[in-house]
């Protein structure tokens, strides 16, 4: 009844949302009247004051830095092996506990274990990131291609199709959602991830940011810097992913 009455498109519930959730967090700090909880406004003065000094956008730029880097290495790497597994079922046998020993084994003892083999360096951060990001993009990937309708696949072959002509109008459009669930899966847990490397093992960046305000009980710091990079996040949702859909899927109706 109140649907037929207030009709609202996507972007108004959005805002209406976040006005929401402002002000249920604006109340929250007025009960809570203390420093853990501070008040949306001085959260935006801390966020204003370290984007104008330069620090938040130099460790935000180190950070999605890292980000880029072991999100590609995962993707690319994590898509080929895949296929290579959904279309070959004695590597796939072969390889399976592999797969499940690796995504069982916490994130926390990977960062550890590259730190110390390898040292504090970038490349130990970067490899860490990417072994626990791989085996989530491998499994899925896999399931997709052994999701492949394989009557279309003859076809493609009988009408004598071209290696990349049956990619890009046959494999790719079925395979299309499992890369985008791989990619945003990946978003969400790369950054997680990352954090923890830069916590425990690096000089820069968001993580080690966020260990230094709570060393200083900082919570209004640590806010600012974790909506930067939630925004940063979305940013990319909204203007690389959703549109990369779009265009992908443009064929349904």
């Amino acid at each position: 009844m109140l649907t037929g009455i207030f009709k609202f498109n996507h972007t108004t519930i959005t805002l209406l949302s976040l006005l929401v959730l402002l002000g249920i967090w604006q109340l929250a700090a007025s009960v809570a009247n203390s420093l853990t909880l501070p008040y949306p406004a001085h959260v935006a003065q801390v966020f204003w004051q370290a984007t104008q000094s330069g620090e938040l956008p130099y460790h935000l730029g180190v950070t999605l830095l890292r980000l880029l880097v072991s999100f590609s290495i995962a993707m690319v790497l994590g898509c080929a092996i895949g296929v290579m597994l959904g279309k070959n079922k004695t590597l796939d046998a072969f390889f399976d506990n592999w797969l499940v020993i690796f995504l069982n084994i916490p994130a926390l003892v990977t960062i550890i274990l590259c730190y110390v083999w390898f040292g504090l360096a970038e490349s130990a951060a970067i490899l860490a990131v990417v072994i626990n990001k791989l085996p989530n993009v491998i499994v899925t990937i896999r399931e997709g291609t052994r999701a492949l309708d394989k009557d279309l696949l003859e076809m493609a072959e009988s009408y004598r199709f071209e290696r990349k002509k049956t990619f890009v109008h046959v494999i790719w459009p079925q395979l299309h959602p499992f890369v985008m669930a791989a990619t945003r899966s990946g978003l969400a847990l790369i950054w997680k991830i990352i954090l923890v490397v830069e916590l425990l093992g690096r000089s820069n960046g968001m993580g080690y940011q966020l260990h230094l305000f709570f060393q200083l009980f900082d919570v209004a710091s640590l806010l600012a810097y974790t909506f930067a990079f939630v925004a940063v996040i979305q940013l990319i949702e909204w203007l690389l992913l959703r549109p990369l859909d779009r265009k992908a899927l443009r064929w349904r109706r």
